[in-house]
């Protein structure tokens, strides 16, 4: 199973040289790292990330995460997947770029857009 982060460009690229992802300012604030499922990343943006531009969607492999990897509920009661500790970078899938529409909403990769179910 994915599980998804979206992340500004450039702290992602401060993740790869050192070679594990620790967390946006956000994520040290709550305690762990959030992510967001296929089906809730498009709200997830919206919310969070509205008309923000150079943004990454960092596609993860769940199960390579082990127990520190939990579903928690969180807004309406939905269930998000939360990071208790590092994101090793060996659990990365895919790093695609999350650019912004003309109607100011990011568009998603097609792969992403068929987990959705869109």
């Amino acid at each position: 199973m994915l599980v998804y982060k979206i992340c500004p460009r450039a702290l992602w690229a401060e993740a790869e040289a050192a070679g594990r992802f620790t967390g946006a300012p956000i994520d040290h604030a709550d305690g762990f790292i959030h992510f967001s499922t296929a089906a809730q990343a498009a709200e997830t943006a919206a919310r969070h990330f509205a008309g923000i531009e150079d943004l990454l969607l960092v596609a993860i492999e769940g199960d390579a995460l082990g127990e520190a990897l939990r579903f928690e509920p969180s807004r309406g009661g939905d269930m998000f997947p939360h990071l208790y500790g590092d994101l090793p970078l060996s659990a990365v899938r895919s790093v695609d770029e999350l650019p912004l529409g003309s109607d100011g909403r990011h568009i998603f990769p097609a792969a992403v857009m068929a987990e959705q179910g869109a």
